[in-house]
């Protein structure tokens, strides 16, 4: 499984985001691509420890029996739930939004493993640094397919 952690994989991400645009049009599911740029940097926030969403009552019943589908080999589903407090909704510049998560993905590399935060994932719990590796990356690579990069 790919993970963020190694710089190939950081590189080749940093690149497909390059290679969208303001046009890029989504395969699936109702985000814009800088709503989906916000998005994927919000989540971000949360693997960095910026942003602590609190866990929900579901993710706390079932959520460690579903955790390693955010780190194992499978895609994730499209149109797949995710956490209420990164859902974007507003209308988000595009060049800004793209910079943002840019920056942020080059932050988390840098960064390394040890600084993974240690608050639960809303929704599945707990993660190693290598699970939220490797899940950050399955996440951004879902998103960056479904707006065909």
């Amino acid at each position: 499984m790919n993970n963020i952690f190694e710089v190939t994989y950081t590189d080749e991400l940093l690149n497909r985001i390059e290679n969208l645009n303001v046009n890029s049009q989504s395969e699936w599911g109702k985000m814009d691509v800088a709503q989906m740029l916000a998005h994927c940097s919000s989540f971000q926030d949360i693997a960095m420890g910026y942003s602590l969403p609190p866990r929900g009552w579901l993710g706390l019943l079932v959520g460690r029996f579903a955790k390693p589908i955010f780190y194992n080999d499978k895609p994730l589903p499209h149109n797949m739930s995710t956490i209420p407090s990164i859902v974007i909704t507003s209308k988000k510049e595009f060049e800004i939004e793209r910079e943002k998560l840019k920056q942020k993905i080059i932050t988390f590399q840098k960064n390394g493993p040890e600084a993974c935060t240690g608050h639960p994932h809303p929704f599945f719990g707990k993660f190693t640094s290598e699970q939220w590796g490797k899940g950050i990356y399955k996440h951004l690579d879902h998103h960056l397919k479904q707006f065909g990069v």
